[in-house]
C-alpha cells in the first residue's frame, strides 16, 4: 500500500488518493474479519475500510445485554480459529466480541475505523476499482486497486416500518438496534414489533425485568404454534389432518420454531403460555393515547413500543453501476456461487446461510481465488 504524493499523479487520480497493493475490503464485521484472515494465510496484503470506530460495530453498539448467538459454537466460529474450549454452546454477545477481538489480534488485522464509504465504482477504462470516502474529522480520500471485497453485510441499516400513524405515537419507540434492557421498561405495558429471534428475546427480556409485553405476529399458523402447548397442537391439527400427516407437520413446524426463535429454548415459549406474553395480530395503526389497533379489530394500550424489524443491505446506497446486486443489496446470484462478481468483484457475508458458515465458505473461496492470482503475478514478476 503506497501512498502517492499528489504531484506525481496523472490524470487517474484524485487529489487525496491512496493505490490499494490488493484487495479493498468494505466492512469490519465477522465476514470482514474472516476475510481478512484467510487473505493474510494466502499472503495477500488489502485495506479494509470501516464507518465505525470499532470492529463488529452491529455486536458491540446495536445489540441488548441479554443477547446470545443463536447458532452454535460450531457453525458461529469464524475460519482458523475455534472457539475456546470453555465457551458455552451458545456463547453470549460479551463472549462473542471478546473472541472477535481475539480474532483480530490473532491474525494483525488492522481496519482503517471511522472512514465511511461514499462511493464505489469499477473504471472500465483504467480496469480499477474507485472507492471514495470520507472520515469523521472531514477528510476525504480515494482508494484505488483491482479488487473490491463487499463484506458489509445484510445489518448494516435498520428497518423501521410504514405503520399508520407510529410517527404520532406518544409513548416511547425504540428500535431493537438501540435497545439495551428491559430494566428501562419496568411496569410498562410494552409492544414488540416482530417475532423473529430479536422479537422473542426482547420480549423474554422485559418479562424479566416485570414489563408487560405482547409480541406481533402476523402469520396465523405461526401465531397458533407460539399459543398452543406440545399436547395441545398435535390434537388441534388432527381435527383436519390424519394421523401420519399431522405427525410430519409437527416435525416440520418445530423445526420451523426452532430456527426462527431459538430464544423459545430460553423460555419464551413458556411465558406466553403462561400469558406473561401476549400473541397479537399485525398492526394496523396507532392512535391517540397510546392506542393501537390490531388487524382483529382489538383495540389496546400501550406505554411503548420496540421495533424488532430487522435490517437491511446498504449496498445499492453506494456501489454505483454494477449489476452484481439488485435493488435491495443482496448478489442476484444464489449460494454458494454469489460469492464473486465481474471486474474484481467480490463479495462476503449475504448467503444469509445459519450462523456465519455462508459468510465463512465466503471468505476461504475470495482468499483462495486472489491468493492464486497473487501468486501468479508474482511469479511472472520474477
Amino acid at each position: 500500500m503506497v501512498l502517492l504524493p499528489a504531484d506525481r499523479m496523472d490524470s487517474l487520480f484524485s487529489p487525496r488518493c491512496m493505490w490499494v497493493n490488493g484487495p479493498i475490503i468494505v466492512g469490519a464485521g465477522p465476514s470482514g474479519l474472516a476475510v481478512a484472515a484467510c487473505l493474510r494465510e494466502q499472503g495477500v496484503p488489502y485495506v479494509m475500510l470501516e464507518r465505525a470506530d470499532c470492529i463488529a460495530s452491529l455486536w458491540q453498539k446495536r445489540t441488548y445485554d441479554c443477547l446470545k448467538l443463536n447458532s452454535n459454537k460450531t457453525f458461529s466460529q469464524l475460519p482458523r480459529m475455534p472457539f475456546p474450549d470453555h465457551y458455552p454452546e451458545y456463547p453470549t454477545r460479551r463472549q462473542f466480541i471478546d473472541y472477535l477481538e481475539d480474532y483480530v489480534a490473532a491474525f494483525e488485522i488492522k481496519p482503517e475505523f471511522n472512514t465511511t464509504v461514499r462511493s464505489a465504482r469499477y473504471d472500465e477504462t483504467s480496469g480499477l476499482w474507485r472507492v471514495g470516502s470520507t472520515t469523521t474529522s472531514g477528510d476525504v480520500m480515494e482508494y484505488i486497486g483491482r479488487w473490491l471485497v463487499v463484506a458489509t453485510g445484510v445489518n448494516a441499516e435498520t428497518v423501521v416500518p410504514d405503520i399508520p400513524g407510529l410517527d404520532g405515537f406518544e409513548g416511547n419507540v425504540t428500535h431493537v438496534s438501540d435497545y439495551k434492557s428491559g430494566e428501562a421498561y419496568r411496569g410498562q405495558r410494552v409492544l414488540v414489533v416482530g417475532c423473529g429471534n430479536s422479537g422473542m428475546d426482547v420480549s423474554l427480556d422485559l418479562c424479566d425485568h416485570g414489563a408487560r409485553p405482547a409480541i406481533v405476529v402476523r402469520d396465523a399458523v405461526y401465531r397458533e404454534v407460539l399459543r398452543k402447548s406440545t399436547f395441545e397442537l398435535p390434537m388441534l391439527l388432527m381435527r383436519w389432518l390424519s394421523l401420519w400427516l399431522a405427525d410430519k407437520l409437527m416435525v416440520l413446524l418445530a423445526g420451523k420454531v426452532e430456527l426462527r426463535t431459538p430464544a423459545l429454548e430460553h423460555g419464551a415459549l413458556v411465558r406466553i403460555h403462561a400469558g406473561d406474553i401476549d400473541v397479537v395480530p399485525e398492526v394496523k395503526g396507532f392512535g391517540k393515547g397510546g392506542r393501537v389497533e390490531f388487524a382483529d379489530g382489538r383495540v389496546l394500550a400501550f406505554d411503548a413500543v420496540v421495533l424488532a424489524t430487522g435490517y437491511r443491505s446498504n449496498v445499492a446506497q453506494w456501489l454505483q453501476l454494477n449489476d452484481f446486486f439488485n435493488k435491495d443489496g443482496y448478489p442476484k446470484t444464489v449460494f454458494p456461487h454469489g460469492w464473486k462478481g465481474p471486474s474484481g468483484l467480490y463479495t462476503a457475508g449475504f448467503t444469509r446461510r445459519f450462523g456465519f458458515s455462508g459468510a465463512n465458505a465466503d471468505a476461504v473461496r475470495i482468499a483462495k481465488d486472489l491468493g492464486n492470482i497473487w501468486r501468479e503475478e508474482t511469479n511472472d514478476l520474477w
